[in-house]
């Protein structure tokens, strides 16, 4: 928390001590007090206030509690200031209406009314500031949250677009030599592909829409270059205007099927539902595939939603499947 006084805590401060000179000069003039009195307490009144809040916000409270936690000692200072500080606004008050230091009978009880003068003086308005100073420093703190997030979420989607990349250039390569009208589809749908990464770079989410239209032109790819080793059915179960998920989440999820599921005996089957409220992508694995194994893309997935929602992906990996459920994200809600 900053404890410096900036331009509006001045502003307050003296709104503060405005208000508070013209009503006790309200009082001083209900009770006949004399003109020297108004020049010497309302302003040394004033000086004495602002000199305890200082104190507080810029000394104590920033150096014993915020950065060494010194609760007891803290609590002594405050004290200490609040009476000292309190007993000569006492002093002062006493001289200026004409009348003897001598008659200051107990000392003990003279140091508890300035006490008491002290904490009524600058009490409220140390509290305002400090309660001004936590929300002003909760909402720069909410503000560098957000700036982390979106950083971590562009490092996070940069992660992906290269891996895409060279997943395909050898599979074109080949493609140009043994079918010319399959290799000119192909690079059509790898166009609208990188057409989508660029128009949506800077997207956290994307409506689910787009995000299936996208993963019908990557699965052509998938297909093309696999042949008969994957087989992809999507299933609509519910209505997918009005919802989104994270950018390029479709792509992380199937990816993730073709890299850690290789086909033998049969093909690797893959079913996307698409339900209310969760999307999700249910393949069968290869018979020797290692359990324990996560792709980067789906750690990358699992962190975005983390930070996007409060929800969080599911995964269950059994023996024979691999399903992933990713909350869809309803931005109306």
């Amino acid at each position: 928390m900053n404890t410096k006084l900036n331009k509006s805590d001045w502003v307050i401060l003296s709104l503060i001590f405005g208000v508070t000179m013209i009503l006790n000069s309200i009082d001083y003039y209900r009770e006949g007090n004399k003109l020297i009195e108004y020049i010497v307490d309302l302003p040394s009144s004033t000086l004495i206030s602002v000199s305890i809040i200082l104190i507080f916000i810029q000394v104590l409270v920033p150096r014993l509690l915020i950065k060494q936690k010194k609760f007891f000692i803290f609590f002594i200072l405050a004290l200490l200031t609040l009476t000292l500080l309190g007993s000569l606004e006492n002093i002062l008050g006493i001289l200026s209406a004409g009348k003897s230091l001598e008659k200051i009978s107990n000392i003990l009880l003279f140091l508890q009314k300035g006490l008491y003068n002290a904490t009524d003086m600058a009490g409220f308005p140390i509290g305002v500031l400090l309660i001004k100073k936590f929300y002003e420093g909760q909402t720069k703190f909410l503000e560098i949250e957000k700036q982390q997030k979106e950083n971590e979420l562009k490092l996070l989607r940069s992660q992906i677009d290269p891996h895409f990349l060279f997943n395909n250039l050898n599979t074109l390569d080949s493609l140009i030599d043994s079918d010319s009208e399959k290799a000119k589809e192909y690079i059509n749908r790898l166009s609208l592909i990188y057409r989508y990464l660029i128009q949506t770079k800077d997207a956290e989410v994307m409506e689910l829409s787009k995000e299936i239209q996208f993963a019908d032109n990557y699965i052509f790819l998938i297909e093309t270059r696999f042949g008969n080793d994957y087989k992809f059915t999507i299933e609509k179960d519910a209505e997918i205007n009005d919802k989104f998920i994270p950018t390029g989440a479709l792509q992380a999820l199937l990816e993730n099927v073709v890299k850690h599921n290789k086909a033998k005996d049969k093909f690797i089957q893959t079913t996307i539902t698409i339900k209310e409220d969760w999307l999700t992508v249910n393949n069968t694995k290869s018979v020797n595939l290692k359990k324990e194994s996560l792709g980067t893309g789906l750690q990358n997935l699992q962190t975005r939603y983390e930070l996007l929602s409060d929800k969080k992906v599911d995964i269950k990996n059994a023996n024979n499947r691999f399903v992933i459920s990713i909350p869809i994200i309803k931005l109306s809600e």
